[in-house]
């Protein structure tokens, strides 16, 4: 809820920078780790995703728009935008680790 007094400029880049820099420290206090990036899905038909250009986030592609892949199920979506906000500096190396190596 945003009261019709309270003004402030570009507010969507604004929350979108206040998400981020709360989201490692809440993790690792609520679950016991700290994520290394965040994702997010735009439905272009709607929205062009510029607050998430000018809050930082950079943009990956478009998703095949086929929903799900799950045996037995069929989901039908359209084409999404992908974007991501690194966390941390050495978010590449960490999720091209391999698993159980001294890279951290």
């Amino acid at each position: 809820l945003i009261f019709p007094h309270v003004r402030v400029p570009h507010l969507a880049s604004h929350v979108l920078g206040q998400l981020a820099r709360r989201t490692r420290a809440d993790w690792l206090d609520h679950w016991g780790f700290e994520p290394w990036l965040l994702e997010t899905f735009v439905d272009p038909r709607h929205h062009a995703g510029t607050c998430y250009r000018a809050a930082g986030w950079q943009w990956l592609g478009e998703t095949s728009g086929r929903g799900l892949a799950r045996p037995g199920q069929s989901y039908h979506s359209t084409p999404r935008q992908v974007w991501v906000k690194p966390l941390t500096s050495d978010y590449c190396d960490r999720l091209c680790a391999v698993p159980g190596s001294t890279r951290s």
